[in-house]
């Protein structure tokens, strides 16, 4: 039985079937909505159910809460959709929606940053044109480990054509070990997204293609980044960072250490910049 999900503040509707969820329908026909993990434990599409009639899949309470619930508030990836059904978004606040892609990527450099994080440089062979906003990730699947995704956040511009990832390197790790011990140049990888979601294991990614973008679309407010390390080792891109502030007057980095020395156990952070 074909259903119907409408978004009422922004007066679209989208074809679902029985059981569907309500943000996989809308997603589906590339309707707006705001979304990341789509497992219910992040409360990115929380949204207002106005009518109809769903079925909640579980979730975490961390991402909604009872009271968010007794007010109507549903999670869209949790929505299981059991009758036409309205709904509306929290945050109507326009943004841009990119098209899903599915790419094969070669690997066009692999660079150390630190002593556990590395720079993926990734070519687009097929797929393309990739297109996402600052601060988005994508799933990768790589031939060191077939079968295994990973997410990882864009490090560089949209307007970039090769594609940068920072992965923290974990010992052992079924994944990033084997980045980096195994995979070579010119390995072949299947990329997936965008996903919206500023975030990443090696947190300064997302917030540097953020940054850059900005800065080179001509934001001319104060900027400041705030880049948290637990010790000089862990600090990476400083160079980077510099030549940023030589060519932008508005932009400042700031680089905190919470364990400056080895003798140090107060956990003072230290600014240094």
């Amino acid at each position: 039985m074909s259903l119907t999900v409408t978004v009422a503040d922004l007066n679209q509707s989208a074809s679902a079937e029985e059981g569907e969820t309500v943000l996989a329908a809308l997603l589906a026909h590339g309707i707006g909505f705001a979304y990341s993990c789509q497992a219910g434990n992040c409360g990115t599409c929380k949204c207002e159910l106005v009518s109809g009639d769903i079925l909640e899949l579980e979730y975490s309470e961390h991402a909604l809460s009872a009271d968010e619930r007794g007010r109507g508030i549903v999670l869209a990836c949790r929505s299981q959709m059991w009758s036409d059904v309205v709904v509306r978004r929290l945050d109507s606040e326009d943004f841009v929606v990119h098209p899903s892609r599915v790419m094969r990527c070669k690997v066009a450099g692999i660079t150390n940053l630190t002593h556990d994080i590395l720079k993926l440089g990734l070519e687009i062979v097929t797929g393309g044109p990739f297109t996402f906003s600052a601060g988005q990730y994508a799933q990768l699947e790589l031939p060191v480990a077939p079968g295994i995704t990973r997410d990882y956040s864009m490090a560089n511009r949209p307007d970039q054509p090769l594609l940068e990832f920072h992965v923290r390197v974990m010992p052992g790790g079924s994944v990033s070990h084997r980045i980096a011990t195994a995979l070579k140049f010119g390995d072949m990888v299947k990329v997936s997204g965008p996903m919206l979601c500023i975030a990443g294991g090696s947190g300064l990614a997302p917030v540097k293609s953020i940054v850059e973008t900005a800065l080179a679309s001509g934001f001319a407010q104060p900027l400041h980044l705030y880049f948290g390390a637990r010790a000089e080792r862990d600090v990476y891109f400083e160079r980077e960072l510099d030549g940023l502030q030589m060519r932008h007057g508005n932009f400042r980095p700031h680089i905190v250490i919470s364990e400056p020395g080895a003798a140090s156990s107060s956990g003072t952070l230290l600014t240094r910049r």
